[in-house]
């Protein structure tokens, strides 16, 4: 199928329906997905969900708020209860499903008490080639992933945002905070927050995709490969940043920034 044809596709897939809750998190996929929900649809019969927790940086909380009212599209700020689940706390290899389950459930009962006909999430043809055990969520709560229905892969999702003038559309990819701690150790608040705060330091430095994986005392960074000498060149406010959050060793890891990075943890047991 043709970019045009999977547009198609798309749009016919949201028109089916008479309303909708659509997930938003304020990053590139859900931000197409909103935008197209609502020409679909109508900005009366849309709402935006946008999930308040410690798992995700403030910033992009308030990124995503912005934008909904700067475009006049009614949005709800829920709180999601994931860290009062003694599952994700833990963090085996569930931890997105426990945490994509608080999400829906609380959405559900808005859709419920509201009466809109359907979930949205933002997942795209990308996300199947990767371990995502949230997609059970998806499946038992009965929420639609109209842009993976559609076949449209992340680069695809990229280029029709272009084509729709989003500002999203060149935005680095985000990712849950407890995805930078490896399977296994515990996530508590205390940790995120310093992760979060690591993060935000490199961000303001211009890196624009970063990652810091948390290993007990060890802070691993992930960045694109041609910043491996903007690295080297601002090492020592690096590692005083992140020694003074409490990491008592700062490494680069050499293969660069890639998703998932964590599950090759996994690999023997999935």
């Amino acid at each position: 199928m043709t970019l045009r044809e999977k547009e198609k596709k798309l749009t016919d897939i949201i028109s089916s329906y008479r309303s909708a809750l659509v997930a938003y998190s304020g990053g590139v996929d859900s931000s197409l997905l909103l935008y197209v929900t609502i020409n679909c649809l109508g900005k009366d019969k849309v709402l935006a969900v946008i999930a308040d927790s410690e798992t995700y940086p403030e910033r992009e909380k308030k990124s995503a708020i912005s934008f909904c009212e700067r475009e006049g599209i009614k949005y709800q700020v829920i709180h999601t209860a994931e860290l009062s689940d003694e599952r994700f706390e833990r963090n085996d290899k569930n931890r997105c499903y426990y945490c994509k389950s608080h999400l829906f459930e609380e959405m559900v009962a808005i859709k419920d008490k509201l009466d809109y006909e359907v979930i949205f999430e933002g997942s795209n043809a990308d996300d199947l080639s990767d371990y995502r055990p949230g997609r059970r969520a998806v499946s038992e709560y009965g929420v639609v992933s109209p842009l993976l229905l559609a076949g449209l892969s992340k680069n695809e999702v990229r280029e029709l945002s272009r084509f729709y003038n989003l500002p999203t559309h060149n935005k680095p990819s985000k990712a849950c905070l407890a995805s930078r701690i490896p399977y296994g150790n515990k996530i508590e608040i205390s940790l995120l927050s310093k992760i979060d705060r690591a993060e935000n330091f490199l961000e303001k430095l211009g890196f624009d995709i970063v990652r810091v994986r948390a290993h007990g005392e060890v802070a691993r960074l992930e960045v694109k490969p041609d910043d491996f000498n903007k690295i080297i060149e601002r090492k020592e406010e690096i590692v005083s940043f992140l020694t003074a959050l409490g990491f008592k060793f700062v490494c680069l890891d050499l293969e660069g920034y890639r998703t998932g990075s964590m599950n090759k943890l996994l690999k023997d047991s999935i």
